[in-house]
């Protein structure tokens, strides 16, 4: 066999080590931000005096309103 054949192929087998370890590791991260978040999210609502009932309650209502753009907002007339 080539040589250089049986050293890609060892770089690949390596790089796919290298690929799994890091795609790994990705998801440690993001599920350690989204705890973060949630934590944030929890102290906010208990900053706020709110239960959890009643942040649910304007979590759907928000969820519910339209979503205004800078596009939609009226641009003033000059004529």
């Amino acid at each position: 066999m080539n040589p250089k054949i049986a050293k890609l192929r060892t770089e690949l087998e390596k790089n796919k080590g290298k690929i799994s370890d890091l795609q790994g590791r990705n998801r440690d991260l993001e599920k350690q931000i989204r705890e973060l978040e949630d934590t944030d999210i929890i102290g906010m609502v208990r900053e706020n005096g709110m239960t959890m009932e009643q942040f649910a309650e304007m979590f759907r209502r928000m969820q519910n309103a339209p979503i205004s753009t800078a596009s939609e907002k009226e641009e003033p007339n000059y004529e």
